[in-house]
């Protein structure tokens, strides 16, 4: 004989909620460096500029894209010594989570995930120009979220996925 759940523990596990990571890709790469070689000769005295954009895409089922953007200028001087920009990308399967936590997940837990990923992505590209690596500091994706949220309470918006 074999045990049956007898209290519906079966119906409660389908209706828990899941998150799984599905698969982790580049989707877009640019890396420009436009005074090179002359760039090299000058003392480096870099400054610079992250701009950093996430967008959420639902896909069949319950899964979902999440894209990370990273647009890095430096400028070395009043030149551009290079500029890079990184998607970086990831389907993951998410259910069972109520609108606040979808949104959540969505606007801010996934792109942790994907943060170190385009990091690491920029700091090879950097490199292999022959700068030095960046090591882009950590962004926290929850107050950045949150800023977010309150903006849009703000303007009378309400979070959707696209």
């Amino acid at each position: 004989m074999t045990d049956q759940p007898t209290n519906g523990t079966v119906a409660n596990e389908e209706d828990a909620p899941q998150f799984s990571l599905q698969r982790i890709y580049v989707r877009d790469l640019s890396f420009e460096a436009p005074k090179s070689p002359a760039i090299f000769r000058q003392e480096w005295t870099p400054t610079v500029s992250l701009d950093l954009n996430t967008r959420q895409k639902a896909l069949e089922g319950d899964f979902y894209e999440v894209v990370l953007t990273l647009s890095v200028t430096v400028n070395n001087g009043d030149e551009v010594a290079f500029i890079v920009e990184v998607q970086q990308a990831g389907i993951f399967l998410i259910k069972g989570l109520d609108q606040g936590a979808m949104s959540h997940t969505l606007g801010a837990f996934c792109p942790n995930i994907l943060f170190p990923y385009a990091r690491e992505t920029i700091d090879s590209l950097v490199v292999r120009g022959s700068f030095p690596a960046l090591m882009l500091a950590p962004v926290n994706f929850d107050a950045l979220y949150a800023q977010e949220l309150q903006r849009m309470q703000e303007a009378g918006e309400t979070p959707t996925v696209q």
